[in-house]
């Protein structure tokens, strides 16, 4: 079984990990010169870290990151609104509120890749499907053709667009900029985020003494003036929210600090067309509001190849993933784009309130949705 993947990233190379353990050899494409990632920090919660586990590879993964003690909420003074504490849910789920540097995520997953089954350079523009397969075009005038492909080229897939040309990203009415720097001394063994009138601030400690930062806007798509602010803009527009949120821009370098919008999917119904399966991003992008891009990407990874393992019917295949991830990925979009709206509420008069049914969240009303989170059918 000749199989291709489009896209480089974490659903294409960890779909790769869990054909091999089938004993094929996908060839996997990607756009970028190199297979290097663009990125900052992410999230692997208990249910990304069950699907390593699966595939064998989750120690590698935990001895890049970095495990914390729980997630916090605070409004712009630094008073707590929320808690979420790691070591409980840990204890019944495994692994909760792992972080881990991009970079080191790749470096881990391209490490149990064979380098020949790797293709840079290859932007993948269409697929035909013929009696022979799928033939892939690339933007470079070449052209291969598998038996099976896989496609996980990302939100701006071009070979979903082909299939659905009416799935198209949509904005979710904020922009973020985002950065990792040396650690200047500040100690803190939990993920937090800061929900004020100006803004959503986030960050948490990485491995090798390191911070990953974020800070959320709402403000127009592709605004030219935000897409020029530097770390002393931000560093100005929040200097009124609590201690450390001014000084984490303050020791952020101009090189260091990414931009862009913030983009997910509307949900889809359809992941297999024939022998074409859509897979991470290119299937179910979501907002990073949940913390489960790269997680779901896992699952995808694991559900495809158990159920591939079963009969190598991939067409087969194919169907019985989609009905197996679509519940679960449309209400995980769904959440996500929701808790970002609650997050980035700007209203004065609905901020107190938010704030204060928070606070007073009961502690099983936030396992609950967390259960729901983690408890991934494998």
């Amino acid at each position: 079984m000749n199989i291709g993947i489009v896209g480089g990233g974490i659903a294409g190379l960890t779909t790769a990990i869990a054909l091999q353990k089938l004993g094929l050899a996908p060839t996997i494409f990607d756009a970028a010169p190199k297979f290097e990632p663009v990125g900052a920090g992410l999230a692997l919660a208990a249910n990304a870290i069950k699907g390593f586990q699966k595939l064998g590879i989750a120690e590698d993964v935990m001895a890049k990151g970095h495990a914390l003690d729980g997630f916090h909420i605070f409004d712009q003074h630094g008073v707590l609104i929320n808690r979420t504490d790691s070591r409980a849910m840990s204890a019944k789920h495994g692994l909760d509120n792992f972080v881990i540097h991009r970079a080191n995520l790749h470096q881990v997953l391209l490490s149990h890749i064979p380098s020949e089954n790797l293709k840079p350079n290859k932007k993948a523009v269409n697929a035909t499907t013929t009696n022979q397969g799928v033939t892939l075009q690339f933007q470079d005038g070449t052209q291969e053709t598998f038996d099976h492909v896989l496609v996980a080229d990302g939100l701006n897939s071009a070979l979903r667009q082909h299939l659905l040309p009416a799935s198209v990203p949509r904005y979710a009415g904020y922009t973020c900029w985002r950065g990792i720097i040396d650690n200047p001394g500040f100690a803190a063994k939990y993920a937090s985020e800061t929900w004020g009138k100006l803004g959503r601030v986030g960050w948490t400690p990485l491995a090798d003494n390191k911070i990953y930062w974020f800070a959320c806007l709402n403000a127009p798509e592709k605004s030219k003036e935000l897409a020029a602010w530097q770390p002393k803009d931000l560093e100005n527009h929040f200097k009124a929210y609590h201690h450390p949120i001014p000084a984490l821009f303050a020791h952020t370098q101009p090189a260091q600090l990414l931009w862009h919008d913030i983009h997910d999917l509307a949900p889809i119904n359809s992941y297999a067309f024939g022998n074409i399966v859509l897979l991470g991003d290119a299937a179910h992008a979501t907002t990073p509001n949940m913390g489960q891009g790269a997680c779901q990407a896992v699952e995808d990874a694991v559900v495809f190849a158990d159920e591939l393992g079963k009969d190598f019917d991939f067409n087969a295949a194919g169907k019985r993933f989609e009905k197996r991830r679509l519940a679960r990925t449309h209400w995980i979009t769904n959440q996500s784009r929701t808790l970002g709206k609650v997050a980035q509420s700007s209203n004065s008069l609905l901020i107190p309130v938010r704030n204060f049914a928070l606070r007073h969240l009961p502690t099983f009303v936030n396992e609950r949705q967390l259960e729901k989170v983690y408890s991934v059918d494998f």
